[in-house]
């Protein structure tokens, strides 16, 4: 893929070719982070970037994705860079807490997200006030890299959808593939940077979210609005991999109940194996006649 210069660089817009608009004021941190990941990308990476013409160029936006490997938000941030906007991607705060990497993410606008804390709620009110400043905003739904056993999107968090429905703002389901092929999932912790790996990412139209708006946002209703959003994710993978996507996506809270009830029932099982050996054992004993130290009880003593 070629890329012109930033301030002269086209897109496809409706079939044809029309000049984009310079860069957005960047500053310096986020620049620093361009110097950085942008050369990097471009000398060991390739790229297939496709559908930059669904991502508005102005305005509030939401852009959801799939998670696959912890190289991916590299990917996504250039994809983003390249539509000539600058991402907030919404990120685990443990990495806001890295001595240099901390102090660079958090001074180029990402925001932090604290699970389980007092905190959570923060980052959900910063994205809504980054949307509503015209920002773009990127989530990853599933809040963790795919458990699917074939690296598709799972079931998602309500997050996205709720920002979209209180503020009004489009939804952009991107789809990216090829990042585990650098940093896999899960195991191995080496990056394979060589040979280089294609990036492969798509930006589809806007989620259709009209069916939800103007109702009372419920629980029932975001999971609803979730279950569109991540369906849509999903539809932009098979495009890439050219695959037809699972009709029903992996549901990871499901499949721990499940581990955990095998877990319990096998613990359980195994308690009363060693409950009916126990009481064999005695039964045993007590028809040999023992003591259960295994010394024969005197007809005389007993």
């Amino acid at each position: 893929m070629t890329y012109g210069s930033d301030e002269h660089q086209e897109a496809v817009v409706n079939g044809q070719r029309t000049a984009e608009g310079p860069r957005p004021r960047r500053g310096f941190w986020f620049g620093l982070v361009v110097a950085i990941v942008k050369p990097f990308m471009l000398i060991f990476t390739k790229q297939d970037f496709r559908g930059r013409e669904n991502v508005p160029r102005t305005g509030g936006m939401v852009f959801v994705t799939n998670h696959i490997s912890h190289f991916d938000p590299f990917v996504l941030g250039f994809y983003i860079w390249e539509c000539r906007r600058i991402p907030r991607l919404l990120g685990k705060a443990s990495l806001f807490k890295l001595p240099i990497v901390g102090r660079i993410i958090t001074s180029a606008g990402q925001i932090p997200v604290y699970r389980d804390s007092a905190e959570a709620a923060d980052a959900f009110r910063a994205a809504v006030a980054a949307v509503e400043k015209g920002e773009c905003v990127g989530v990853y739904p599933e809040g963790t890299i795919t458990r699917d056993p074939e690296g598709w999107p799972m079931t998602g968090k309500t997050g996205a959808a709720r920002i979209a429905l209180l503020t009004g703002c489009p939804v952009i389901p991107i789809a990216n593939w090829g990042a585990q092929e650098v940093f896999a999932s899960y195991g191995s912790l080496r990056i394979r940077l060589l040979p280089r790996k294609t990036m492969r990412v798509i930006a589809g139209e806007p989620v259709d979210l009209s069916a939800f708006e103007g109702q009372p946002i419920t629980n029932q209703l975001l999971h609803e609005a979730t279950e569109v959003i991540m369906h849509r994710v999903a539809d932009e993978l098979g495009v890439l991999r050219a695959e037809a996507p699972p009709k029903e996506l992996f549901d990871l809270r499901k499949h721990q109940a499940m581990q955990q009830a095998e877990a319990d029932g096998k613990a359980e099982a195994d308690e009363k194996n060693r409950a009916a050996g126990t009481d064999s054992a005695g039964d045993r004993e007590r028809a040999a006649g023992t003591d259960g130290a295994g010394n024969r009880e005197d007809e005389e003593t007993r």
